[in-house]
């Protein structure tokens, strides 16, 4: 069970009524929210019971000093900053090196050949993700340091429109008792 007493704070100030219930309260409604909310929110749970002090409000709630003071701006100014959330992560392949795909067409179309139903759009080919790699360093002029491993060739292919398929063996006929000569 939470403790029901004040939380401590050595600079004073704070107001006596916050519990640990409450401060456990606060925490879970700002994990509900997102974004510009959550930081208006947090701006205001600062100003209310922290004295305006991003300080305080990470010790006492555990949230970043620099949402914190984010938040803050925000409601000072009354503009809401827009996060660049498709910056982040990483960039795909093509994007790092452009001419990835086109040296990879001219490496793999002689290999490739359509479906012959004519069922899906997609090409076929006899080279393997790795074969794929290794032709690149060999014939392209790539180190092998700055292509990416067999599995991002294997998505690279697949987004490009390249399938793998095995090449059929050829089967021997079956003998039969009806087909086979006597002499």
């Amino acid at each position: 069970m939470e403790s029901m007493h004040a939380v401590p704070w050595r600079g004073g100030n704070m107001l006596a009524d916050l519990t640990g219930r409450s401060i456990a309260t606060i925490k879970a409604a700002a994990k509900r929210l997102t974004g510009i909310r959550r930081r208006e929110f947090q701006a205001q749970v600062t100003l209310d019971y922290c004295c305006g002090s991003p300080r305080r409000s990470e010790i006492v709630f555990g949230w970043g000093r620099e949402t914190v003071c984010t938040g803050l701006g925000e409601l000072r100014s009354g503009i809401a900053c827009r996060g660049n959330f498709s910056a982040r992560g990483r960039h795909r392949t093509e994007e790092d090196l452009p001419h990835l795909a086109e040296d990879l067409r001219s490496l793999v179309d002689p290999q490739s050949q359509v479906d012959p139903k004519f069922q899906s759009p997609f090409a076929y080919t006899r080279m393997t993700a790795k074969a794929v790699r290794q032709a690149l360093i060999e014939h392209k002029e790539y180190t092998s340091e700055e292509l990416p491993d067999e599995r991002t060739f294997r998505r690279l292919l697949n987004r490009l429109g390249y399938r793998m398929r095995r090449v059929q063996k050829a089967k021997p006929l079956k003998k039969n008792q009806g087909n086979r000569r006597h002499l």
